[in-house]
């Protein structure tokens, strides 16, 4: 199915299906697509889905990092959702789900996260040194998935034109080392909702030691591993992804 994003003067997001709220978050290189066969699994098994576009290219210099986007979608919540959801994250999301639910608890029912940054990550580093050398961005690009193939061309130009926006870059390296610089280690115990980790066993991005480290560190969490699976389990294995959150979040409602 092919979503239409919805736009009015604060926000843009996609929404399908009626039920409890699930809001996706996605990546600091991602976009909304990476998402699709969550929302129509979603929508389908009875869910409220929202997948809002983050400002990641819209602040203001001083104010592009991971506590401004939190605040962000603490506001979608309150505008748009009207109750405390569930909040799936991936990578950057995942890091922004985590700052949401320490922040303004009383918004998130339950927390996903996979391929979060929060501990640390292996990232593109303070800058593209061969941001012009379209294979060099491609060769990066497939090195977040363990099947290259899920890099397709789309995926790779939609990375190389970020990367070679001037101001889009230099607010891409911002948003890393804000999530570099917040470390959640220490916050990790005071998060007492109910969390899902799901991981990809080959991510190259934020190692299985990230995952191990995060479920350690929270009180009331589950990890789940996803074999042959890299940064991004709901683009390269949607449908184990899928079923895996599906059914922690029946066992929630129990």
């Amino acid at each position: 199915m092919i979503f239409k994003t919805k736009k009015d003067k604060k926000f843009a997001y996609i929404e399908a299906g009626e039920g409890d709220p699930v809001i996706l978050l996605h990546g600091l290189m991602g976009g909304l697509s990476n998402f699709d066969d969550t929302v129509n699994y979603f929508a389908e098994k009875g869910f409220k889905v929202f997948v809002p576009v983050l400002p990641i290219y819209d602040l203001p210099v001083l104010n592009t990092n991971l506590t401004t986007i939190a605040k962000y979608v603490a506001k979608f919540i309150e505008e748009k959702v009207g109750r405390s959801s569930t909040i799936v994250g991936n990578s950057m999301g995942g890091h922004v789900g985590l700052i949401l639910t320490l922040a303004r608890p009383d918004l998130v029912t339950n927390l996903c996260l996979t391929g979060s940054s929060g501990l640390y990550e292996k990232s593109f580093g303070d800058s593209f040194p061969r941001k012009s050398d379209k294979e060099y961005i491609r060769k990066k690009t497939e090195e977040v998935f363990f099947d290259p193939k899920v890099a397709t061309n789309e995926l790779v130009e939609e990375v190389f034109a970020v990367v070679n926006d001037r101001m889009k870059g230099i607010k891409t390296v911002m948003l890393a080392r804000s999530a570099i610089k917040h470390n959640m280690l220490n916050d990790l115990p005071k998060i007492t909702i109910p969390v899902c980790l799901i991981w990809g066993k080959q991510d190259n991005v934020t190692p299985p030691e990230v995952a191990v480290d995060m479920h350690k560190s929270l009180p009331n969490s589950e990890l789940f591993w996803i074999e042959n699976c890299g940064h991004a389990a709901m683009m390269e294995k949607p449908a184990e992804f899928n079923d895996l959150l599906y059914s922690w979040l029946q066992k929630q409602k129990k």
